[in-house]
């Protein structure tokens, strides 16, 4: 029965969205000057971007608490070196892996609470939807989600993971170019057990739900489904066996000849793991962290591995034929560090002007990136 519910709210809640999400991404973004121009999708096509877990520590909130000038929070600066890439894309996707608090009452790790401002500086970055479903998502409990989702309402970003309330339990379904995107995301589990009554406070990985819910999603007008999926160990840079077992099964699922899902990024692993191709889909394993303060490795030191990440950047063309599939053109990883010293998101595609370290990181990263073969599958680095 939850199930079923489930399906029929995400149907229900993508058809009631559909012409305010069609409004989410019309805009053209113009960038900084004297940055390059983002790649060009062919006419109707769309280009993708998401990005790694956002995990502000208690140091990265009192960084943004310095820069509002000691009066509320402003992420803003923390995202900035991001926004080059992000705010271009025709649809860009984060991993929000932590609940907003009130009142003051913010904190990192074990049990994260962030300050509603974060959401404002999404919006600004150039986030049109967040995955919401982590470990840390219950971790304010029932009122900690309702307030982390009214506030990316307030902000004009859409989400996907959790839920206020049963009726909207489903994805988002958003506008890119000349297609809808529907955006779906789950997790391994959580910390804080889910409260009683209301299963669909968070998404839980479940492989028939998945399937069930993109094949629902594709009923409500989707063209592009893009699962997000929690997954994984944590410090490790291979993918584990049930991630690619998982992978494999979701990639293989067919309705028609046409895949059931068209996108899979993963996050929760902390580090950058490989991009892979798999029966014809790209699959990002783990995207990293893309902002976290300083963090013990799982050797109980700590790690700077911690701090690196990726943002994926795919060009979707539209089919050849009426009913097919749209298909990848070009697929893409921008390499970057978040600098815990300046409490900054840093771009490690472009060109590269302080010194051998950061160098040697982004060297680092790609060698993770591409351990499964994808620049044979034609993933390049990206800026």
């Amino acid at each position: 029965m939850i199930a079923r519910r489930h399906l029929v709210s995400l149907a229900v809640t993508a058809l009631l969205t559909a012409a305010a999400a069609c409004q989410a991404h019309l805009r053209q973004h113009p960038g900084p000057p004297g940055h390059p121009a983002p790649p060009r999708a062919t006419a109707g096509g769309f280009t993708l971007v998401a990005s790694g877990d956002i995990l502000p520590d208690r140091p990265v909130i009192e960084r943004a608490g310095f820069d509002a000038g000691g009066t509320g929070h402003d992420f803003r600066p923390t995202l900035e070196g991001a926004k080059p890439v992000v705010s271009r894309a025709d649809l860009a996707l984060c991993h929000l892996g932590t609940p907003y608090g009130a009142n003051g009452a913010y904190s990192g790790a074990p049990r994260y609470s962030s300050p509603p401002e974060l959401a404002q500086a999404l919006a600004a970055t150039g986030y049109d939807g967040c995955a919401t479903a982590s470990e840390h998502a219950l971790d304010n409990g029932a009122d900690g989600v309702r307030r982390t989702l009214d506030a990316l309402d307030r902000a004009g970003v859409r989400h996907a993971g959790t839920a206020r309330a049963e009726a909207d339990a489903g994805g988002a379904l958003l506008r890119a170019g000349s297609a809808r995107v529907a955006h779906l995301a789950y997790t391994y589990g959580s910390n804080v057990p889910l409260p009683p009554g209301r299963p669909w406070a968070v998404a839980l990985i479940d492989e028939n739900r998945i399937l069930a819910d993109a094949r629902a999603a594709r009923k409500a007008g989707a063209d592009v489904v893009v699962v997000s999926l929690h997954w994984g160990w944590t410090w490790q840079e291979a993918p584990d066996e049930r991630q690619l077992g998982f992978a494999r099964r979701l990639t293989a699922s067919r309705t028609g000849g046409r895949p059931d899902i068209d996108l899979i990024l993963g996050t929760h692993t902390r580090l950058p793991q490989p991009y892979e191709k798999v029966n014809g889909t790209w699959v990002v394993y783990g995207m990293g962290a893309q902002v976290a303060g300083e963090a013990d490795g799982d050797r109980g030191r700590r790690d700077p591995r911690g701090n690196r990440s990726t943002l994926a950047r795919f060009t979707f063309v539209p089919p050849a034929r009426p009913g097919g599939r749209w298909e990848v053109a070009r697929a893409e990883f921008v390499p970057e560090v978040f600098d815990l010293d300046a409490g900054r998101v840093v771009d490690l595609g472009r060109a590269i002007t302080r010194g051998a370290d950061l160098q040697g990181v982004r060297d680092r990263i790609r060698s993770a990136v591409l351990a499964r073969g994808a620049a044979k599958q034609g993933l390049v680095m990206g800026q």
